[in-house]
């Protein structure tokens, strides 16, 4: 259940973001979800793509810091309350997210989060014993 997600170090200055996307798509790349997090100097853009490895080539070929981590994706319902309802059982159980981001499926009906916890494995392992909806790399790819 465990995706890959690429993090780019990007310096904050006029044009990187777009140098970092275009040379994805020149590529062929196509990018499923992202995030981009940011100070005054620098940012970091997270990027759930169709080809990691490929992608990863291709921005280091460019001169951009590149790293490939784990993260998981979860669907919940798309109403009110429905992420705070997934998240209970990892507060209770006190696993600290390192972030998280989401966007909303076509369907309207879920809303598909990203996050990256302390301990993946024992993550994973609460979020099915509670029957929460973990997708796989198909499923994130087929939104």
């Amino acid at each position: 259940m465990k995706i890959k997600q690429l993090s780019i170090f990007l310096e904050n200055k006029r044009g990187r973001l777009y140098e970092a996307l275009s040379a994805l798509a020149k590529e062929g790349i196509n990018i499923r979800a992202l995030s981009i997090a940011d100070t005054s100097e620098f940012g970091i853009l997270r990027l759930i793509v169709t080809d990691p490895e490929k992608a990863k080539e291709i921005l280091e070929n460019n001169e951009f810091t590149v790293k490939l981590t784990n993260v998981i994706a979860i669907a919940v319902a798309d109403k009110p309350g429905g992420l705070a309802e997934a998240l209970k059982y990892l507060y209770d159980a006190n696993i600290n997210i390192e972030y998280i981001y989401a966007f909303v499926e076509k369907s309207g009906e879920k809303a598909v989060v990203v996050l990256r916890t302390e301990n993946l494995d024992k993550t994973i392992s609460l979020l099915q014993q509670k029957d929460i909806n973990l997708l796989s790399w198909n499923d994130v790819l087929a939104l």
